[in-house]
């Protein structure tokens, strides 16, 4: 079954906790860091992780847009993630900050943009617990979804299974109801969707749909 990953960065922050509730079905929150320097945006920080930890014991999937990870990845790890991305771009030594995430005691995942290519991500594969595929430049929510990304989903995809690899692939940026299927058909295991989601008169029954669509794609295409 796909995972919906509700992104909070399209949530009301006046209202974080009722809209948290609204995507109570959800088996993930998907929380993007941005400092204004990896990308164009600044975001959040821990404190709002450790908001977000006292009011859901949801699976936290915090995504670092941001330079030098190293330096924030303890404080991350003590607000409540419980799986921390890096940006393979932003990274000088992947492989050590993968190992401090791990130490950390989170799961451990690598981001890739769109213009970056799976074999640059490929010596960590067996490493870490996710993927994530941009399918959009980072930076910004409420983005126009990239088809021409998806290749590169299945390419991922492809490889994972011949190399039996146990993690998982996350897509993020412009995720609807519309492209969802295309999404599952090409590799994904979970999708972080925001605008789609609490940009929609009912959240709750738009992560319904995106789920019901993805996951009905994911059984034809595994028949």
């Amino acid at each position: 079954m796909i995972k919906i990953a509700p992104s909070i960065l399209s949530a009301d922050f006046s209202n974080l906790g009722r809209d948290v509730t609204k995507v109570k079905e959800a088996e993930w929150i998907h929380v993007d860091v941005m400092d204004g320097h990896f990308v164009p945006n600044i975001t959040i920080g821990p404190f709002i992780v450790k908001a977000l930890r006292k009011i859901t014991d949801k699976f936290l999937d915090v995504h670092l847009m941001i330079e030098n990870p190293e330096k924030y990845v303890e404080s991350f790890a003590e607000a409540g993630a419980d799986l921390i991305t890096v940006h393979a771009e932003a990274c000088k030594n992947l492989e050590g900050l993968i190992e401090l995430i791990r130490k950390n005691n989170c799961k451990a995942g690598v981001s890739i943009k769109p213009k970056t290519g799976v074999k640059d991500i490929e010596s960590v594969l067996d490493k870490v617990d996710l993927v994530i595929v941009m399918t959009v430049e980072p930076g910004f929510g409420g983005q126009k979804f990239m088809p021409e990304v998806v290749p590169k989903i299945r390419e991922l995809k492809s490889l994972v299974n011949k190399r039996n690899l146990p993690l998982e692939i996350e897509v993020d940026g412009g995720v609807n109801r519309d492209n969802c299927s295309e999404i599952a058909e090409a590799g994904a295991d979970v999708l972080v969707a925001g605008s789609a989601i609490f940009g929609s008169e009912n959240p709750a029954n738009e992560l319904r749909e995106i789920r019901e669509r993805a996951d009905k794609a994911l059984n034809k295409n595994s028949k």
